[in-house]
Parts: C-alpha cells; sequence; structure tokens
C-alpha cells in the first residue's frame, strides 16, 4: 500500500496569506487594486463597466471598434427568452431572499442555453457574454415579480447600468446616476482571490460548466460574511437611526469587541480604495435624498473605528447608503454585486480552464484513531 503522507502543521484558518493559484485578472498592490495592470483609481475614473469586462475577459483594453461591438453584443444579448421569464414566475418570492432567487434563476437560465454543457472555448465566450448581459435583467425581473409588475425588456442601445435601472423602476434614469451606478459595477467586478472568486475556480477545475462555476459563485457571494455584508450595514444603519446613538453604537462596539459590518478588510491594512471612492459618493447621494445623516453616522463609524481601532471600511460599507441613495431596495445589494462580479467570475473561470489542475486541498487531521467496530448492542 502506498504511504500516505499526514501533514503535521495546517495553514491559518480560512486559507489567509495561502497562494492558491497564479493568476493575471487582478491583484492588490500597495494601496491599490489593479485590473489587468491598471489602477482602479484610473478605471472607476474614466472607463466603463462594459470596458472593464472586455479588459477583464481580454487582458487588454478594446480599441474604440472592439467596445463598440462588444457593448452592442451585451445589448443584444440582455433580452430574457419570454419561456424563461414564464418560469421565472413559478418561483416562490415571498420569504425567500433575492439571492437564493438569484442562485435557482442562474441554474435554470442553463437549460435556456445550447451551449450549457459545451466548455469549448467559443462555447464559454458565447455564454460569458450571454450571463453577464442577463444578470442585470434577472435581478430586475426578481424585483417586478415580486411586485407584480411587468417584466420589462432591456432598451436598445443603453448600457448595462442604464438598462439596470430602467427595468428596476420602470423610469428612464438620470443621468448622473446611471455615471455613478456605473462606476459602482467597476469597482465591485472584481477582487483577486475572494470567497466567490475560489468558489468558482474550484468548481470550474472540476471541469463542471460555466453555470455550475457562476451558480457556486453566487452561493459564496450571499453570505453576510462576503457579499452580503453591504445588506447588513444598511440594516444597521436602520437601528442607529441618528448621530448620536451611532456614538454609542461605536463605544458599545468596541467595549464588547464586536465586529462592526463593513468595516476592516483582510488584505488591506491601509485601506480600501474602493471604500475612499464610495464615500465621496455616498456624501454625495445622501445629501441629493435629503438623508445626510446617512453619510454622518457611516463617516462617525468609519472615523471613530480607524482611530480607535486602526480598522478602514471596506467596499461594502459605502456602498450600502450609495445605493440606499439611489432607491435601491437594501435586500437587492447583494444581487446586485453579482451583476458586477460575474465580470471577474467569469474571468478566472477562464483563467482555470486555461491551465487547470482540480483542486483538491488536505486537511490537518485531529480526530480519533484506532477504534474498532461493535455490536450495537455491546456499544
Amino acid at each position: 500500500m502506498a504511504e500516505i503522507t499526514i501533514y503535521d502543521g495546517a495553514i491559518d484558518k480560512g486559507l489567509e496569506g495561502v497562494v492558491a493559484c497564479t493568476t493575471a485578472v487582478s491583484f492588490i498592490v500597495g494601496n491599490t487594486l489593479i485590473y489587468r495592470g491598471y489602477t482602479i483609481e484610473d478605471l472607476s475614473a474614466h472607463s466603463t463597466f462594459e470596458e472593464t469586462t472586455f479588459l477583464l475577459w481580454n487582458n487588454r483594453l478594446p480599441n474604440k471598434s472592439e467596445l463598440e461591438s462588444f457593448t452592442k453584443e451585451l445589448n443584444t444579448n440582455m433580452t430574457l427568452d419570454p419561456a424563461f421569464i414564464n418560469v421565472l414566475k413559478t418561483l416562490p418570492t415571498q420569504g425567500v431572499h433575492p439571492m437564493a432567487w438569484l442562485r435557482s434563476a442562474v441554474s435554470l437560465m442553463a437549460h435556456w442555453d445550447a451551449d450549457a454543457s459545451d466548455i469549448g472555448t467559443d462555447a464559454n465566450r458565447r455564454k460569458a457574454v450571454r450571463l453577464t448581459a442577463k444578470m442585470g435583467s434577472i435581478v430586475t425581473a426578481f424585483e417586478a415579480i415580486r411586485n407584480n409588475r411587468e417584466v420589462l425588456a432591456p432598451k436598445a442601445g443603453k448600457s448595462i447600468a442604464w438598462n439596470f435601472m430602467y427595468m428596476l423602476k420602470g423610469t428612464e434614469p438620470d443621468a448622473e446616476l446611471v455615471k455613478l451606478f456605473d462606476t459602482c459595477l467597476i469597482l465591485h467586478a472584481d477582487h483577486e482571490l475572494n470567497c466567490s472568486a475560489f468558489a468558482t475556480r474550484v468548481t470550474t477545475s472540476s471541469l463542471s460548466d460555466l453555470h455550475s462555476a457562476i451558480v457556486s459563485a453566487i452561493g459564496a457571494l450571499k453570505g453576510p460574511l462576503h457579499g452580503g455584508a453591504n445588506e447588513q450595514v444598511m440594516v444597521m444603519l436602520a437601528k442607529i437611526r441618528t448621530i448620536e446613538k451611532a456614538q454609542q453604537f461605536v463605544k458599545d462596539a468596541l467595549e464588547a469587541k464586536e465586529k462592526v459590518m463593513g468595516i476592516g478588510h483582510r488584505v488591506y491594512k491601509d485601506g480600501d480604495p474602493r471604500a475612499a471612492i464610495l464615500r465621496k459618493f455616498s456624501k454625495q447621494l445622501t445629501a441629493k435624498i435629503g438623508k445626510p445623516e446617512l453619510y454622518d453616522m457611516s463617516a462617525l463609524i468609519d472615523d471613530t473605528m480607524q482611530k480607535e481601532k486602526g480598522l478602514m471600511p471596506n467596499v461594502d460599507f459605502y456602498s450600502a447608503t450609495v445605493y440606499h441613495a439611489m432607491g435601491i431596495p437594501t435586500d437587492i445589494f447583494t444581487p446586485i454585486f453579482a451583476v458586477s462580479r460575474i465580470a471577474g467570475w467569469i474571468a478566472h473561470a477562464d483563467e482555470q480552464y486555461e491551465k487547470n489542475r482540480i483542486y483538491r486541498p488536505r486537511g490537518k487531521w485531529q480526530g480519533k484513531e484506532g477504534l474498532t467496530w461493535k455490536p450495537a448492542d455491546a456499544r
């Protein structure tokens, strides 16, 4: 019998600091995040979500004609099949978290995709476009279905950000809000080997199909310690309600050594660059809707946690008030994360398919040994 090596040492909980693969998709360098070599500050200031998606998938920015073609391709694939919509209407919505509904909807979408089981490069490219284009349409369909409204079709020639806001609310969106929302999509498009990206790669490593990999990612994103954190931030602020109570909340949290949702990051020690951008958006938008106290409470919590604990906000902290100020329902915050992060998940899946080896880690054994079976009446 071949000898099995049982390792004495176990890596830190959560695989912290462990290098699990090589990647050229995105990486935290110093105090910033880079996508394919471009800083998040540069892209958020100048790019669009469609262009950033092309970058993540192709390892370069598109020229003008390529961008126009890619944007048109995404736009023409946003529409949901009427038969698919009819099936979506049969899924329960009351008492169901939107992320659970989205997980089921994306899985079902594979049944309307002729390439679903084909993991070849060309088939994956076609599926990537369809998944990315339709993710926002599915999320807004959920909001329409649960409110007994018509599921709107996207408008031709409009961006993913524009159509998402249009299909969510049923009215043509404000251009300024569309631009800010598009920037939010860029900020959330990828983030190194986070929990959902790793889930994508693990499923892909078995040579499973792209829909399955994305369903795995959605399941990981659903958790409150990952994508669900922004929703919990808004719930927290709704409970606090006033700046005075925010001061007491921080004091109590520090004394009890409790975790504050949206505060702290495992990799960024000097601050999440995405949070810095979103903080400006939060101040601007909460003032615009007449609720500056939402930003004031957030800023107080942020500044106090930095001063007292050296902990800084992550991307979820200010995205909560930004989305709220845009009139987006709180429980839709995390599905929006998926609308954006689908671009990064697909880039990671492509990279995994290209240089694949199935993930198969070991665990440090801490169980019993030397036991032998006995009949039940002798135990």
